[in-house]
């Protein structure tokens, strides 16, 4: 299964994933409408440490913690790709706590969850985050 990968040699810490990412799970389509004067929460978030830039998303761990972990199983494996259900999901944030990578966080209204889904329901078969790269840090392939 195809996954995003990060280089971190690559990665220029120009935070532009995260504005993909927050852009294409807004629904609208204009960027501008959509990001303009907004705090994004993106799927992806940049993190950097000693000078060193890496971005931190959900890597669709074949034995998922956070699945296993969801107390209404509002997490769901279709596809090899970890998915949220909106209307499942309670808040309880068991799942934020269970995953090792810290990729899971909550949504904009922090009654839920929101994490990377590979823009499997608003992309045209490349994730934002990848796409929006400028310096072609984060891949998305199978290894």
């Amino acid at each position: 299964m195809k996954r995003v990968y990060v280089n971190e040699k690559w990665c220029l810490g120009c935070h532009l994933c995260e504005y993909n990412c927050a852009y294409a799970n807004s629904g609208k389509d204009d960027m501008v409408k959509a990001l303009k004067n907004v705090k994004i929460n993106p799927r992806i978030q940049i993190e950097e440490k000693d000078g060193i830039a890496f971005a931190v998303q959900c890597r669709h761990c074949e034995e998922p913690l956070c699945v296993k972990g969801c107390i209404t199983g509002a997490l769901s494996i279709k596809d090899g790709v970890i998915e949220v259900d909106k209307d499942k999901c309670v808040g309880c944030f068991t799942c934020i706590l269970s995953c090792p990578y810290g990729a899971i966080m909550p949504d904009d209204d922090g009654h839920a969850i929101q994490k990377c889904e590979l823009c499997v329901k608003n992309a045209n078969g490349e994730p934002a985050c990848v796409a929006g790269c400028p310096n072609k840090a984060i891949v998305f392939e199978e290894r």
